[in-house]
């Protein structure tokens, strides 16, 4: 019975001991269960400022979570993260300051959001964190915080994307050098469509030049016994060699006038000057009804067309024979404006007055005047301010061309109206030779004969029918024919230029024998410039019928 009793005691306390230990071992489980699964959502929330709770229901920390509190480590990292941005922010607006652009809103955008930053860290309730331990952290708050450094971050970035542009020297180059080439594209469409505009305005006949023509030939076909000299006899003086002989080529018939105007105004002995005046057939009419309207003081006038000269036919003349060639027709004549505009350096030589034989009638002179000694040559675009006798009176030494010469440094050399790359003109000439002026020629024309000029003429004019030795005109060809038979004259007697130069004093206008109005601004024209223009209006017969009723020069 004892020995029962001390078994079932045995038994029992062993049954006590394996139930303690079985309860302490459940307990020990589930405390570390719990452990891993803090330290799992702690992990999960310290990347990235997650906003994953903890599990535990309460913002406040558990002692067993005071050796590494990531509530803690999050706050350092936003901090971080809002320093670093506003540093960056304040960087940007240091710099741009040193670039001086205190203006602009760069500065000022910058400027705020380093403020900005300050103010959101030194807010008392974000100021709190940082100086709370790590037991006293409120998630709540540091979630908010986290939020609006986020938005502020957000904000930065983004200002300096849109920004780079300014603070990027490479990009900046880029920009300005895509801007400067996209205004020279511009710049030469502008300059195309001007020159071409230009062009326009300097060749159109105005209305009242038009309307002047018309009611000149209207006289003559109403009055033709006025004005007819057919069957009579030239007068004597026409060839004449000892007057003094002027030929002007012109189918402009106010032009016209104004160059005889001019001249037997300042002449001393008008009746001792004849100018011979020719023009085309359409014009013919026009220019005599002009010419004898009114009295030039003895002065003697001679109309031709250029057709009464027979000589002057497609058989003889180059430029006549080069007018028949397709190809010329073609560059001339084509109806394109492209054709018109591509090339703006050379466009105006694309005008058909430049094969006009009105426009080459200088290189025939001898034969067209047999009996004269010397002649001088006047375009129509000039006015005389002096008597011109003293030219007859100038030693010529031989040479056929009395001209003014127009280079200075190295322009209006002979390289800028020649081709020098063709074998034959690098050999004929030298390419700094002075180049010199139409508008005031004086010819001797015994030594033009002598020299045989035309011929010359001829022989250049022919090799040129392509116009690979220079571009088309009358000024390359007279260079070429005249180029070792020119005598310099003094530069007072022809003053170039009022026709495209504004900068052309009045003294050197003053004391000029002979304005030339060459270039695109014509007197006639409404685009002439307006401080050059009197010298030319005041020549104007304005009290002729015909030129009242058309309203010339209003």
């Amino acid at each position: 019975m004892a020995t029962h009793r001390s078994s079932r005691s045995g038994v029992g306390v062993s049954f006590r001991v394996l139930g303690s230990a079985v309860s302490l071992a459940v307990f020990l489980c589930l405390t570390v269960s719990h452990l891993f699964t803090a330290h799992s959502h702690s992990t999960t929330d310290t990347h990235g400022f997650s906003n994953v709770g903890y599990g535990l229901g309460s913002g406040r920390r558990s002692v067993l979570a005071m050796k590494s509190d990531p509530l803690k480590s999050r706050l350092d990292q936003i901090r971080k993260q809002a320093d670093d941005h506003r540093s960056l922010a304040h960087a940007y607006a240091s710099y741009a300051r040193k670039l001086k652009l205190e203006n602009s809103k760069l500065v000022r955008v910058f400027a705020d959001l380093s403020r900005n930053y300050t103010d959101l860290i030194n807010k008392p309730s974000y100021r709190a964190l940082s100086e709370s331990d790590s037991l006293s952290i409120d998630e709540a708050t540091l979630r908010l915080f986290e939020k609006e450094v986020k938005e502020r971050i957000k904000v930065t970035r983004q200002v300096i994307a849109e920004a780079k542009e300014s603070f990027d020297n490479q990009l900046k180059i880029q920009k300005l050098k895509d801007t400067i080439f996209a205004v020279n594209e511009q710049l030469t469409k502008a300059k195309k469509q001007g020159a071409f505009s230009s062009l326009i305005a300097a060749k159109s006949i105005p209305k009242s030049l038009h309307c002047l023509a018309m009611r000149l030939m209207e006289e003559r076909i109403a009055h033709p016994e006025k004005y007819n000299d057919e069957g009579k006899p030239p007068l004597p003086e026409l060839e004449d060699p000892k007057l003094y002989h002027y030929a002007i080529f012109s189918d402009n018939v106010i032009a016209a006038s104004v160059v005889v105007n001019s001249a037997v105004k300042n002449a001393k002995e008008p009746w001792k000057h004849v100018f011979h005046v020719v023009t085309d057939k359409m014009n013919l009419g026009a220019m005599q009804v002009m010419f004898k309207l009114k009295d030039y003081n003895g002065a003697h006038i001679e109309v031709k067309a250029v057709e009464d000269y027979k000589f002057l036919n497609s058989s003889y003349v180059p430029v006549l024979k080069q007018l028949e060639s397709a190809n010329l027709q073609k560059f001339y004549f084509e109806n394109k404006l492209e054709n018109a505009t591509k090339d703006t350096t050379n466009m105006k030589f694309r005008n058909p007055k430049y094969l006009s034989i009105l426009n080459h009638l200088r290189f025939y002179l001898p034969e067209m005047y047999p009996k004269l000694h010397r002649i001088l040559f006047l375009d129509d675009d000039i006015v005389v301010q002096k008597d011109l006798t003293g030219l007859w009176k100038i030693d010529m030494d031989g040479k056929v061309n009395g001209a003014v010469e127009t280079c200075f440094g190295s322009f209006h050399r002979y390289a800028q109206y020649m081709n020098f790359s063709h074998p034959l003109i690098k050999e004929k000439f030298n390419p700094k030779a002075c180049a010199w002026a139409y508008g005031m020629n004086f010819f001797d024309l015994d030594a033009w004969r002598r020299e045989k000029c035309t011929e010359e003429y001829h022989y250049w004019q022919n090799l040129n029918e392509n116009r690979t030795l220079w571009k088309l005109g009358t000024l390359p060809p007279g260079l070429i024919t005249f180029y070792s038979t020119t005598k310099p004259l003094d530069k007072s007697w022809h003053v170039l230029g009022l026709g495209y130069n504004p900068s052309i004093s009045m003294d050197e206008i003053q004391s000029a024998a002979v304005v030339h109005f060459n270039g695109n601004m014509k007197p006639w024209l409404d685009i002439a410039m307006t401080q050059f223009k009197p010298l030319w209006t005041k020549h104007v017969d304005y009290e002729l019928e015909f030129v009242q009723a058309c309203n010339f020069g209003l």
